[in-house]
């Protein structure tokens, strides 16, 4: 998976990472003269061959290190390590910033980085998948940079002292974790790992090309028809051109290396109502290839309507409270789905936790699984399938971004049926086992190395009865009519604060106000509508917040389109959020590329709350003219 630099984090997430973060020692060399060369089983005893003429030599070190270290890793007295894993990310970036014409930045960076994984124990209990009241244990083992030259001698150095810390880690987290069970008058009964066929696959490396377009001319022209908006207070348009490389070999015999690369155009623009609320609107374009990016013309005609919008929502009244009938049109919809179905299709159990803030902290993001547990259980309407698909690589026409042969754990990736029919049949597995599913389904997935755990691919959401947008709309106009409301709302666009935040304090404004509802499933829209019941009138509303929306308002929808769409989006990656509604709120710097395929969808009754409490002073002094 393509993985990089995160933004950082807000100021009120903090808290939770130092909470989150483990305290890890750094000990000595643990490779002894005396030890007994005994290897584990499966180790890969030859290097996989790598296309004629590769000089990459990357490989060969982390095979080489890797059977080094199986074979002599151990401390006198203590469990030799089951498995010994290498991840290496290999990443090319560029990244180029233009406000209202202007360049503001450009870089182009190489960098590489490594993370080892050391288990100590078996199969069943080992020193992963442990948070103790310091923080998490044996998640990942000893990660950080290293050479960019590719030079095997520097890499192996590298590996040599990562995994001997890893090892060291291992044998205290795993200590610490036999202990904590030993107080536990029902300890789990679930593996901490399962056991894999290894894959041998050598992909061609992909090498970056910058040459093929101006990118920063193209920046500044994009850019540029901001101008048109004078009461805009800021705007933002970055290009992200992504190439990654990643590797992974396993003492299970598991050799890999494969190749990708990702291109995204995100746009956020800021204004401010004339009462003092502030506004933003945003533009997100992805695309597997730079090459593949819409032309310049195209992006800075998008960008324009969404400039247009932003002055529209400007004067548009607040909405007021709302409880009945919402249409979501499928770019919405696809967005919700996101949010909604994200914390409950994984199947992998949580960490042992002996410390009951991971837990409410998880139940507070909306991080809790409503599916767990409820295999063969009507979970959507009897006529809706949703399966996730890392295989397929278009939908009518239109590539998607989520496409992968094997995933961040070294599985082939498996297409997956998760629900059929409105029952429940199966989750998105990782290593990590769960109360139903012991096995991968190789749907392990992460960013810049983090931990790989169960993440949507390509979700398709799809129904055997549904309906054209115009007879949706009439259904939802009539159930208006039913409630006696003169009125209903439609939401065109769902709100991504990572995206459209200008500022650091707005961001962090945005993800408390959803963090702080996200038990009761509070919802950001961007671009809502009220629709007169009588003449199908829609006007703009603004500053509408979704309440009491949670995955179980799915299993009683009123009506489904036949009008699927791309939702494109990057899963987040923040320790904090990652497998959380909030998780759907990721960017292209550091998010998973995902899709979710959706058509439009019409809830029964939902609540929205308007615009409550005092707005901000607006500036004193009008904007300066943009020539």
């Amino acid at each position: 998976m393509i993985g990089y630099r995160q933004m950082k984090a807000p100021v009120w997430i903090l808290p939770t990472i130092l909470f989150l973060a483990g305290f890890f020692a750094v000990a000595g060399v643990a490779f002894g003269k005396d030890a007994a060369a005994i290897p584990q089983a499966g180790a890969a005893s030859q290097i996989a061959p790598v296309p004629a003429g590769d000089a990459d030599k990357t490989l060969a070190a982390l095979h080489d290190e890797l059977e080094r270290s199986n074979t002599r890793l151990v401390l006198p007295g203590q469990q030799r390590p089951y498995f010994i894993e290498y991840r290496l990310l290999d990443l090319d970036e560029r990244v180029i910033s233009a406000e209202f014409g202007a360049l503001l930045s450009s870089s182009t960076t190489r960098n590489r980085f490594m993370s080892v994984d050391v288990r100590v124990g078996n199969y069943k209990l080992d020193s992963s998948n442990f948070l103790s009241a310091e923080g998490f244990r044996g998640f990942l083992g000893s990660t950080g940079t290293v050479g960019i030259d590719r030079d095997y001698d520097s890499l192996r150095q590298d590996l040599w002292l990562a995994t001997d810390q890893a090892y060291k880690e291992a044998l205290d987290s795993y200590s610490n974790k036999q202990a904590a069970l030993r107080a536990l008058a029902n300890a789990p009964t679930v593996d901490d790992f399962s056991q894999e066929a290894p894959v041998v696959m050598v992909e061609p490396r992909v090498e970056p090309d910058w040459t093929s377009r101006n990118w920063e001319s193209e920046a500044r022209t994009v850019s540029a028809v901001l101008k048109n908006y004078p009461e805009l207070y800021n705007s933002r348009v970055t290009y992200h051109l992504i190439y990654a490389t990643s590797y992974l070999v396993s003492t299970e015999g598991t050799q890999i290396r494969t190749s990708r690369s990702l291109a995204a155009i995100e746009a956020s623009l800021g204004a401010q109502a004339d009462d003092g609320m502030p506004l933003h609107n945003y533009l997100a374009v992805y695309a597997n290839r730079p090459a593949q990016l819409p032309t310049a013309e195209a992006v800075r005609q998008q960008l324009d309507g969404k400039g247009k919008e932003l002055a529209a929502l400007r004067v548009a009244p607040p909405v007021k409270d709302y409880d009945g009938p919402m249409l979501f049109e499928p770019q919405a919809a696809g967005s919700i789905l996101a949010q909604l179905l994200a914390p409950s299709v994984s199947g992998a159990r949580p960490p042992l936790s002996m410390n009951t803030r991971f837990e409410q902290m998880m139940q507070a993001l909306g991080g809790r699984s409503e599916w767990m547990g409820r295999i063969g259980q009507r979970v959507l309407p009897l006529t809706v399938n949703l399966t996730d698909d890392p295989s397929a690589e278009q939908f009518q026409g239109k590539d998607l971004i989520a496409s992968y042969q094997v995933d961040q754990d070294g599985v082939r990736a498996q297409k997956v049926a998760l629900v059929q029919q409105g029952l429940l049949k199966e989750l998105l597995m990782s290593r990590r086992p769960g109360p139903d599913f012991d096995h991968s389904n190789g749907h392990g997935r992460s960013a810049f190395l983090a931990m790989p755990r169960p993440m949507v691919s390509n979700l398709f959401f799809t129904a055997n009865n549904g309906e054209t947008p115009a007879d949706l709309r009439k259904k939802f106009l009539d159930a208006c009519k039913q409630n006696g409301q003169e009125w209903g709302l439609l939401v065109r666009e769902m709100d991504n604060p990572v995206l459209a935040s200008s500022t650091q304090e707005e961001l962090s404004d945005s993800l408390a106000t959803l963090a702080s509802g996200a038990p009761n499933g509070d919802r950001m829209p961007l671009l809502v509508y009220r629709v007169n019941v009588n003449d199908g009138h829609e006007e703009l509303v603004r500053g509408a917040l979704i309440s009491q929306l949670t995955v179980r308002n799915m299993r009683t929808l009123s009506g489904i389109g036949n009008d699927n769409a791309v939702f494109y989006y990057a899963q987040s990656q923040d320790a904090e959020t990652a497998g959380t509604a909030l998780g759907a709120f990721g960017s292209a710097n550091g998010g998973v590329p995902s899709d979710v395929i959706a058509p439009s969808l019409l809830f029964e009754e939902v609540e929205v709350r308007g615009p409550h409490g005092e707005p901000r002073r607006t500036p004193l002094v009008p904007p300066p003219p943009l020539q």
